[in-house]
């Protein structure tokens, strides 16, 4: 049957896909958001005062010292033992206490707007040296500033400075030298400024300058006049490996599925009616590798891990220097080492790792399944590695890499060098005997 339009205008709407008319959702009535209970609101409003109260907490424990508790504490059972037993001696003691403490108190009071410039001349400095910097505070406000004392934390500790009144517009220099006696990464600052009472009962501090990493690097020697390893580039040697794609030619061979139709030689082709690509002769690039043992148990002591991790930095360095491609593993991890500044910062916060990570073995399998194509690799380690486990590391080296294995030694007066394997084995008692050491293995 045909509908007129006057049919199809006088008829009701289709249903739906849920059989209801398609203005049925806008017919309907809309819910009305919950308000929130007393109970509710009660409830959010203590949380919000708990998150108060806590924060106010956390910032009065940071100003009342060991000594602000104590005498706090001691008033506090003067006062009960005054009320309870009526002892007049105790009353006279609270009172002299609850003076005494919020005298104190008084000196916590006071503008601390100082303006703060933390210079260090260099934020990388070699174990031994001394990293000197200056600190310079201005009083850029239009009243005079009370005499007030500045911390500068430097690693785990800190420094004091005394600064006198300074009336408005005046200035204050201090010069400090930090030394540096251990490798490491030391943050030195945030600058606070420190309001506190004489007898050390509170003591407030307000951050006015961010921190800054100063860089401890380890201790190197230079390697001059040695070569780590050949050079195995563009116009490098090749090895006994064929590859499919490659600079140096070796011979023609019949196509395989999968060759790239660029090699294929075109003339031999139609000479022989047969498909020939060309085959080269695989070469290898510049490819350094440094393997670091980070295992604790794998030292004698702390001088052993310092020397090994000289080492690594002095051979690094070196390679480097000579353009190679250097690739730095450590039992944590692979390590930062595009340029020397980069290299020496990963190497002043290398740290040892946990006993599960592995050693020298396991980091040697590390190597051969990450840098297969390496041309020299390096592994370093302490004394406590056994003959066993160093030839079963050396021997997971890929073959046709050139293996060095340097073993830190604090009980050798002179460099031991022997052979394990395809591997030369150096042990070493210091790092300034690395120089020769070197010489012999490279002659």
């Amino acid at each position: 049957m045909t509908m007129t339009p006057e049919a199809v205008a006088e008829a009701p709407d289709a249903p739906g896909p849920s059989g209801a008319p398609d203005d049925a959702a806008e017919d309907a009535p809309q819910l009305a958001p919950r308000e929130a209970t007393r109970w509710e609101k009660l409830r959010e409003d203590a949380g919000v005062w708990a998150r108060r109260v806590r924060a106010r907490a956390a910032i009065i424990a940071e100003v009342i010292q060991v000594t602000g508790w104590v005498v706090i504490g001691i008033a506090l059972i003067l006062w009960i033992t005054a009320f309870a037993l009526g002892w007049q001696e105790a009353l006279v003691a609270a009172i002299v206490a609850t003076v005494l403490a919020l005298l104190c108190v008084a000196f916590l009071f006071g503008r601390t707007a100082y303006e703060v410039d933390l210079d260090l001349t260099r934020t990388r400095v070699v174990v031994g040296e001394r990293a000197v910097g200056a600190l310079k505070l201005a009083n850029r406000t239009s009243r005079s500033l009370l005499p007030a004392e500045i911390v500068l934390p430097v690693g785990s500790g800190r420094g004091l400075f005394q600064v006198p009144r300074l009336q408005s517009g005046e200035e204050h220099e201090e010069l400090f030298a930090i030394p540096t006696t251990h490798r490491g990464v030391l943050a030195v600052g945030p600058v606070s400024v420190l309001r506190g009472d004489p007898l050390g009962l509170f003591e407030r501090t307000h951050d006015r300058r961010q921190a800054v990493d100063l860089f401890v690097h380890p201790r190197t020697v230079p390697l001059e006049g040695l070569s780590l390893g050949q050079m195995r580039d563009l116009e490098g040697l090749p090895d006994q490996h064929l590859a499919r794609d490659d600079v140096s030619f070796h011979a023609l061979r019949d196509y395989q599925p999968g060759d790239d139709l660029r090699h294929v030689h075109w003339k031999s082709t139609a000479r022989t009616g047969t498909l020939m690509v060309r085959e080269y002769e695989q070469t290898r690039r510049s490819h350094f590798v440094v393997a670091l043992s980070t295992h604790p148990g794998e030292y004698r002591d702390a001088a052993e891990f310092e020397t090994a991790i000289s080492v690594a930095g002095s051979i690094g360095l070196r390679a480097l220097r000579d353009s190679r491609t250097l690739d730095v593993r450590t039992s944590a991890g692979k390590m930062r080492a595009q340029t020397g500044r980069r290299y020496l910062d990963s190497l002043a916060a290398l740290e040892t790792t946990k006993p599960r990570d592995g050693g020298i073995v396991a980091l040697a399998g590390i190597l051969a399944a990450h840098s297969p194509d390496a041309a020299v690799a390096v592994l370093l380690c302490g004394s406590t590695v056994d003959a066993g486990q160093l030839r079963l590391a050396c021997a997971r080296v890929p073959f046709g890499v050139r293996t060095l294995a340097v073993i830190a030694d604090s009980r050798l007066d002179s460099p031991v060098l022997r052979r394990v394997g395809d591997a030369d084995v150096v042990a070493l008692g210091d790092l300034d005997q690395l120089p020769n050491a070197m010489r012999k293995v490279l002659s």
